[in-house]
């Protein structure tokens, strides 16, 4: 899989006050509810191609060392183009060009296919939130046939 952007591909940061991406952002959490709790405090940012949004990645600094990733999502059309990774690896460059010497991200216990591309670049589980979904969706969530019960937390230092 090249990993390299094609031509006519882009990341870049929208702009503060910028419409943002529900529709991309809602294949990665739950409700607008949720990611409203979280990204009007983060950097939002856009995978184009031609024009049009294929993905988005939000930044939020967790503290003074680590910064993390709290949403991350790719059209469902584009899925298994390699998108997903090429935004990760521009967050971790975003991340280390800013100092931070870790970059978190959450998922839960369920999602295999996101655990597995994170591992792959390098994420190691770092932290488990036991019952962090029950404890924050008033509704059961299922996730590639299996109830959401946990967050697991990976963490990737930046400095290697």
């Amino acid at each position: 899989m090249n990993l390299l952007l094609e031509k006519t591909d882009k990341i870049r940061l929208i702009q503060e006050g910028s419409k943002l991406p529900y529709d991309l952002l809602l294949l990665a959490d739950e409700t607008i509810e949720a990611i409203d709790k979280y990204i009007h405090d983060s950097e939002i940012y856009i995978y184009e191609r031609e024009g049009e949004t294929l993905g988005v990645y939000a930044l939020q600094m967790f503290d003074g060392e680590s910064i993390e990733i709290k949403n991350i999502a790719v059209s469902k059309t584009c899925q298994g183009e390699g998108i997903g990774q090429r935004m990760l690896l521009n967050a971790m460059e975003q991340a280390k060009d800013r100092g931070f010497k870790y970059i978190l991200i959450g998922t839960s216990n369920a999602a295999f296919r996101q655990l597995y591309i994170y591992q792959k670049v390098g994420f190691e589980i770092y932290e488990v939130k036991k019952d962090f979904y029950t404890k924050n969706y008033s509704q059961e969530l299922i996730e590639n046939g299996l109830p959401l019960n946990h967050m697991l937390v990976l963490r990737k230092q930046l400095n290697d």
